[in-house]
């Protein structure tokens, strides 16, 4: 396989994980975004922890969520568990941000 063909195959993949995720993003309420991934879901829950040395982490649980990741061959995920150092961003959608327009 040359690098075009690799490149290729990528930029694929990436339109059909931007065109599934337009299909369901209006399933779901919410989008988590972590150091590692990106997830639609309906249920959050964030926890901020700290080590006994005084470290902060989070810890982020989601039931039904929905993964943006192009190299998994299943996206939709019952349960997760995140546990990180870094920055969590959870944000609420309205559903004004993902109406279709009339035609």
């Amino acid at each position: 396989m040359s690098a075009e063909d690799l490149e290729k195959y990528e930029t694929e993949m990436e339109l059909q994980l931007y065109r599934e995720y337009r299909d369901v993003l209006g399933l779901f309420a919410y989008v988590v975004e972590t150091d590692r991934r990106f997830y639609l879901t309906n249920s959050v829950d964030l926890q901020v922890r700290t080590t006994d040395n005084g470290e902060t982490y989070f810890e982020v649980t989601m039931q039904d969520a929905w993964v943006w990741d192009m190299y998994r061959p299943a996206r939709f995920v019952k349960n997760v568990r995140v546990v990180t150092f870094k920055d969590v961003n959870i944000e609420e959608l309205a559903k004004t941000d993902f109406e279709l327009p009339a035609k």
